[in-house]
Parts: structure tokens; C-alpha cells; sequence
């Protein structure tokens, strides 16, 4: 079936049909941008997912445990999953949305094109028409004008008083008319046989090959329609085997989940490598009381006279073990001598591979410099040889830099090893210098505004006098009082937060490494820094001193 033969007097609706197919083309086309749009959305919220439960972090902080593994193992996999959603929207929007929208402007070309051949066809055959209408008018006209000259010849041919010059006169309009209208005839006879013809070119040539056209575009549309649809789905298909493997790694990360592995990580990672305590001796208190043979009481025990030894009084171990009490956080040492032997060692150990693998990345990159150096020597048009060298030498102090690292640990690490066995009864380091700019930073290591000023990590007492220290019911007596002249927030363990132009208590001056131990008027008592405060002392304590 043809448009051209049943659809001939239908120019109009033709022309809104075939509009409404591009409108539709143009609404499918909306319906696939909008489509791909939540598909950058979803895979954009699963990154930003995945990025919010995978934070960066650094090497000490990887996590080792069974069950953390397999939940990073599915975020990956989620991530891997989210970008096959980008894969789809991107061949969505170029295979798709793209390709419909330049096919649409296609047609819209096209039909503009179809529908100006089809209206000029139509302005000529009304131009046709419009000449013989004209000529069938003039020829009426004509002819009635002939009628009248006949009329009045006659009249004044039988009129008896007219004069002969009246009547040839007459005469001469009669036959003047008579031609007029006959050649009004002929053009109005040639004008409709030219039109009839034009009309019937009109309507069985131009219009149904017009319309064949625009029937053909309709068609096309239908079929790109039908494509785009069919895309639409290959698209997603084509990323299901991948999304399959997603989910199917992401079950496999399930599966790795060992409860038995992740608890022997617990005892690696925790082990002191200390031995545990022995017994503690008995202290015999009543040595001194004379006693009578008849008292009745019981005998002096057999280590009679041993003078107790002060490190194992039970008020100063009574939270030596830290078993289920508050342990003091020791600040975090460069050489990780806060740490037990054990874990020092494996820290150390850690610290010396990974400074290794960054030693042997320097080394191959000057060694790749040396050779492309080598062969920018040998062929000078390729580069410049000197333009090589701030590389080089960035290489070279990276490799020094390195390399002192590496044996600044290795030392460490021989210490750790060759004195493990003492380890259980020495005190961890204390102290730890921070040569950093007053004012910057906290004293926990941040910076200040005075250059000389040297802070230090609060002290780390000895566990048994940390212990006992803050463990007695009855609180040291305050020497002074001090004023803070900056805020400190005491992120460290023992440190006390104090707030700006904040009254505090002294119970113990600073024994040289820049803290002094304060009291809030609540009874809080912790370490500030001494730089951070302005000290009064008590005149009958040790005179009236004043630290800024």
C-alpha cells in the first residue's frame, strides 16, 4: 500500500503524522538521556560508597583480619561494579541517545525538504488554476459584452431615425466584441486543457512520489526505532557476564572469611614478648615491734630482716599487669620504643622492607635516567642530556636519604634483638624532642611561635608510680596556681584540656621536659604544657616564681 494512491488529498494530515514520528523519536530519546543519567548517578553514589567505607590510609594501618580483607575485597568488587554502570550509561548516551538525536535532525531535513516539493506542486497547480478561472472569466465577460454590442446593433438597425454612421459604427462594435470574445474562448479552452493536465501531473505523479517519500522516511524512522530499542538492551546485556563475575567475587570474599586466622592475627598483633609477673615477696611490717615470748603472735616469717624492696610494694603494682584497668597511652616514637619488644621488632622489620622496596624504585629510576641520559648523548636530536640531571640528583639525594634511613633502623633493630631478653625490665622511652615553631602546633608534637622553644611529649611516668599517682584516695597538695594563655585540647593520654584564660591548680613544678602537672578546680588532674601557662608558686613552697 501506497501513500501516494490512498492517502492523495491527505497532504495535511500527512504533514502533522509524520511530525509526531519525529516528536516521538525525540520523546524516546529523552526517555534514554534521563535513563543514562540515573545510571551516572547510581554509579556515581556506589564510588562515592566505596570511597566513604575505604578511606585512604597508610601501610601500618592495612587491615590484616580475614573479615576486613573480604569487606574491602567487596567493595573493589562493588567499585568494579559501579564502573560497569558507567560503561552503560556512556554506550547508552554514544550508541543511543546520541545516534537518535542526529538521526532526528536527519529528518527533520528530510521532511522539511519533502513537505516544500509537496506545497511548490501544490502553489503551481493553484496557479494554473488561478489562469483559467481568469480566462473562463474573461471569456464570459467577453461574451456578454458581445451580446450587448449585438443588442444594440439591432436596435439601431431597425430604428428608422438612425443614421447609417450609427449604425455601421454599431456594426463594427458588434464585430469587434464578437472576435474579442472568440479569442477568449480559444485562451480559456488552451488554459483548461493546461490545467487538466497539470492536474492530473499533480495528482498522479508529483503528489504520490512526494508522498512515497515521506512514507519512505516514516518507514526509516520506524526501523531506527526499532534498532535503538534493540541497542538499548545489548547494552545491558553486554556487561552482565562482568557484573556476574562482580558478584560472584564478591561471594568468593565471603567465603575467605577464617575466623581461626583472625584470631591467631590477634595474638601477633598483641604479643608483648614479656614474660608473666612472679610472685610478689612478703613485706613484714612488724619487725620493729618488741614482742614478748608469752605475746602468743605469730613468729617473725623465715626472710625475717630482708629489707623490702620498694619496686614491688603492692600500692605501687596494685595496676602493674593493666589487666582490665586503663593503660597509659605512651605517645608514638619515631624508633617505636613505646611499643613492646615483640611488636618493636615486627614494626621495625615492617618499616626497614618497605624503606627497602622504595630504595630498589629509586635505584631502577636513575638507572633509567642514566640510560635514556646515555642515549640523548649518543642521539641529541631525540633530547637534552642536561636536562636529565636535576632528575638525577633529586634521584641520588632520594637514594641517600634512603639509605640512612634503612641503617638508622637496622640499628634499632639489632638493639631490639640483642637485648629482647632484657626488655621485660626496662622502661620505655619517655621523652620525645620536637625542635618545632611556638604556637602551631600542640605540644604533643604540634608547632609554636617560638623557635627555641622545645616541647616534649607528656611524661610517661613509670607504670607503678603512673599507677599509684593517680590511684591514691588522698590528691597531692596544690604549690600554686597558673593561668592558661592558650587553648590546649590534650589529645594524649595524661594531658589535661584547658581552655583559654582557665584557672588551674599546681601539684608538681616541670622537672625540665616542658610539662608541669596541673588540677581543674573540679579535681581533673593531668599534664599542660608549660609554655601554655602562667605559673604562680605558693611563697611557702619554693618562693614566688613566675614562668610566661
Amino acid at each position: 500500500m501506497s501513500w501516494g494512491t490512498e492517502l492523495w488529498d491527505q497532504f495535511e494530515n500527512l504533514d502533522k503524522h509524520t511530525q509526531w514520528g519525529i516528536d516521538f523519536l525525540e520523546r524516546y530519546a529523552k526517555f534514554v538521556k534521563e535513563r543514562l543519567e540515573i545510571e551516572q548517578t547510581y554509579a556515581k553514589q556506589l564510588r562515592n560508597l566505596v570511597k566513604k567505607y575505604c578511606p585512604k590510609r597508610s601501610k601500618d594501618d592495612e587491615p590484616r583480619f580475614s573479615s576486613c580483607l573480604s569487606f574491602y575485597a567487596i567493595l573493589n568488587e562493588l567499585n568494579d561494579y559501579a564502573g560497569q554502570r558507567e560503561i552503560v550509561a556512556e554506550e547508552m548516551g554514544h550508541k543511543v541517545y546520541g545516534e537518535l538525536m542526529r538521526y532526528s535532525q536527519d529528518l527533520k531535513s528530510e521532511r522539511k525538504h519533502h513537505l516544500q516539493e509537496g506545497r511548490k506542486a501544490q502553489q503551481y497547480l493553484d496557479h494554473c488554476w488561478k489562469q483559467m478561472d481568469n480566462s473562463k472569466k474573461k471569456f464570459e465577460r467577453e461574451c456578454r459584452e458581445a451580446e450587448k454590442s449585438q443588442l444594440s446593433y439591432e436596435r439601431l438597425d431597425n430604428d428608422i431615425n438612425a443614421t447609417k454612421s450609427e449604425v455601421e459604427k454599431a456594426k463594427a462594435q458588434l464585430y469587434l466584441r464578437t472576435h474579442m470574445a472568440d479569442e477568449s474562448k480559444n485562451e480559456y479552452a488552451a488554459q483548461l486543457q493546461n490545467f487538466n493536465g497539470e492536474q492530473w501531473k499533480h495528482f498522479n505523479v508529483a503528489i504520490p512520489q512526494i508522498f512515497k517519500n515521506l512514507q519512505d522516511m516514516d518507514e526509516r524512522r520506524t526501523v531506527k526505532l526499532g534498532e535503538t530499542y534493540r541497542s538499548f538492551a545489548e547494552v545491558e546485556r553486554r556487561v552482565i557476564p562482568i557484573i556476574s563475575k562482580c558478584l560472584e567475587g564478591m561471594v568468593a570474599a565471603a567465603k575467605s572469611v577464617d575466623e581461626r586466622r583472625d584470631s591467631a592475627i590477634v595474638i601477633e598483633s598483641f604479643k608483648s614478648g614479656f614474660e608473666p609477673p612472679g610472685d610478689f615477696p612478703f613485706e613484714d611490717f612488724s619487725q620493729n615491734i618488741y614482742r614478748t615470748g608469752s605475746d602468743g603472735t605469730i613468729s617473725t616469717p623465715k626472710n625475717e630482716g630482708v629489707r623490702p624492696d620498694p619496686k614491688h610494694s603492692l600500692g605501687k603494682a596494685k595496676n602493674k599487669l593493666w589487666l582490665f584497668g586503663k593503660k597509659p597511652k605512651a605517645p608514638t616514637l619515631e624508633d617505636f620504643s613505646h611499643l613492646p619488644p615483640e611488636q618493636r621488632r615486627k614494626k621495625l622489620q615492617q618499616r626497614i622492607d618497605e624503606l627497602s622496596k622504595e630504595l630498589q624504585k629509586e635505584v631502577d629510576q636513575r638507572d633509567a635516567l642514566n640510560k635514556m641520559k646515555d642515549v640523548y648523548e649518543k642521539n641529541p636530536q631525540m633530547g637534552d642530556p642536561s636536562s636529565l640531571q636535576p632528575k638525577i640528583s633529586e634521584t641520588m639525594c632520594n637514594m641517600e636519604r634512603l639509605r640512612s634511613e634503612i641503617h638508622k633502623n637496622e640499628s634499632w633493630l639489632s638493639e631490639v634483638e640483642g637485648k629482647q631478653s632484657a626488655r621485660g625490665d626496662r622502661r620505655p622511652s619517655a621523652e620525645v624532642n620536637h625542635h618545632t615553631p611556638h604556637g602551631r602546633e600542640s605540644p604533643e608534637g604540634s608547632y609554636t611561635d617560638d623557635p627555641s622553644q622545645e616541647h616534649r611529649s607528656p611524661p610517661q611516668p613509670d607504670p607503678h608510680e603512673f599507677d599509684d599517682e593517680f590511684d591514691d584516695d588522698d590528691p597531692l597538695p596544690a604549690i600554686g596556681h597558673c593561668k592558661a594563655l592558650y587553648a590546649f585540647n590534650g589529645e594524649n593520654e595524661g594531658t589535661l584540656v584547658m581552655k583559654e584564660d582557665e584557672v588551674l591548680y599546681i601539684i608538681e613544678e616541670d622537672k625540665g621536659d616542658g610539662w608541669t602537672r596541673a588540677r581543674k578546680q573540679s579535681g581533673e588532674e593531668g599534664y599542660v604544657p608549660t609554655s601554655y601557662v602562667e605559673i604562680t608558686l605558693e611563697k611557702n613552697s619554693k618562693g614566688a616564681v613566675t614562668y610566661i
